[in-house]
């Protein structure tokens, strides 16, 4: 997946400026794709330049000015084009498994060290992602809002609907990692005793 397509489908909700966009980026679509505000702001840039984004000086502060993207039709089409297009899987690069093949070469204590991190990131993980589905369930999610208030309710469900099912995947996929997690830990006992 491209960032240019999760930004895209960020500003289909509605027009943002960069700093909303990046805001909105780490409550939402972050969860499914990472990108530091050090790509956005250059993303979003190419993306004017190709047309798929206009952007608006709007006023910002005092006597300042900021941009505010718009998707262009060429945008929307482009976006259309690629969800629309087969999903190829994707390999996948996941240090942690890679370290847990070779744990054999790590002091014990080590191991039960990286699996506590890991442990805390996903149920830290894991809060967020069903705190969010809460707030797409009951439509207050504010990234949500913007992007259902001008639709009637038969696409507002739909844009609700197909959003709570990306988020389902994520939260099992969570619930995946630690249960994996406290296997790696029983493992441990049983080679290593506590």
């Amino acid at each position: 997946m491209s960032l240019r397509y999760a930004l895209i489908a960020l500003l289909t909700g509605r027009p943002m400026t960069g700093y909303d966009i990046s805001k909105s980026f780490s409550r939402s679509v972050a969860h499914v794709w990472h990108a530091p505000d050090s790509q956005i702001y250059p993303a979003l840039n190419r993306m004017e330049r190709d047309g798929l984004l206009t952007s608006v000086e709007v006023p910002w502060g005092k006597k300042g000015t900021k941009k505010e993207y718009h998707v262009t039709d060429a945008g929307l089409a482009e976006f259309r084009e690629w969800m629309e297009s087969p999903l190829v899987p994707q390999w996948q690069r996941d240090p942690a498994y890679l370290k847990a093949a070779y744990f054999d070469f790590a002091d014990p204590a080590a191991v039960r060290e990286q699996l506590r991190q890991q442990q805390a990131y996903w149920e830290e993980h894991l809060a967020t992602l069903e705190s969010t589905r809460a707030t797409l369930a009951d439509r207050t999610h504010p990234t949500l809002a913007a992007r259902i208030a001008d639709l009637d309710e038969r696409e507002a469900e739909l844009s609700v609907r197909y959003k709570i099912y990306a988020y389902d995947g994520l939260i099992a996929r969570a619930r995946t990692e630690l249960a994996w997690i406290q296997d790696g830990f029983t493992l441990l006992d049983e080679l290593h005793g506590t």
